[in-house]
């Protein structure tokens, strides 16, 4: 199954590790810590042109690659249509 990200980008469902609300999450020095470093290392893709809502975190042959998402969790989960609950960072 495919997860559309926002605009041109599509993943499988299967290489998800997570999908994370980005207000939520960047309250936490660790989380921004990460996606400073997935940055700087070149394993973070764009796919919004208007302000950030989530990233999703994947995992293909080995290669990280987080996503930044126009689109909420909550719509990303649903279209997944996977048992994945919304993770809180806290």
């Amino acid at each position: 199954m495919y997860l559309h990200l926002g605009q041109d980008t599509v993943v499988t469902v299967e290489t998800v590790i997570g999908i994370f609300d980005i207000d939520e999450c960047t309250v936490s020095k660790k989380t921004r810590d990460y996606l400073t470093a997935a940055e700087k290392n070149g394993n973070v893709v764009n796919v919004s042109y208007e302000l950030p809502k989530s990233f999703v975190v994947c995992e293909k042959k080995s290669k990280i690659t987080v996503y930044i998402s126009q689109l909420s969790s909550k719509t990303l989960i649903k279209r997944s249509q996977a048992p994945y609950k919304e993770l809180m960072c806290r």
